[in-house]
């Protein structure tokens, strides 16, 4: 009796590992972006649908000269895509901007601002020749 309840012990061990490793092994932790260079040119995330470049000037200006503010907004809607731009006369003044709006709120949504980084060149997506149609199939 004592050797059945071994074997199915055993048994129950066995089918226990047979679905608890898992043949997929879970993705890598993303990687860290690489900070961008202080620049005057801030990037803010995190906007609400309802705020417009006027309303992203005027809350900047309060931390130096805002030369340039820019919502991104949605072609079809009009309405912002949740991110835009502010352009400060200097690097200091941006600096400032930074430390006193990001975590911060804007239209009821908490926001977020860092400087913004250059835009790689994208290049265009390669093609066999056999496409005409701008569709790209995977083989």
């Amino acid at each position: 009796m004592a050797a059945v309840a071994a074997r199915a012990g055993a048994a129950r061990a066995g089918f226990r590992r047979m679905f608890s490793v898992s043949a997929f092994a879970p993705p890598p932790p993303p990687a860290a972006r690489p900070a961008a260079e202080p620049c005057n040119n801030l990037f803010v995330s995190g906007l609400n649908k309802r705020t417009t470049t006027d309303g992203l000037r005027e809350a900047f200006s309060k931390f130096g000269h805002v030369t340039e503010a820019r919502v991104i907004t949605d072609r079809i809607s009009g309405y912002s895509r949740g991110f835009g731009f502010v352009k400060y006369a200097t690097v200091e003044e941006a600096g400032e901007g930074i430390k006193g709006m990001d975590g911060k709120f804007l239209d009821g949504w908490v926001i977020f601002a860092e400087y913004a980084k250059e835009r790689q060149a994208q290049q265009p997506p390669q093609s066999s020749g056999t496409q005409s149609s701008g569709y790209q199939y995977s083989r």
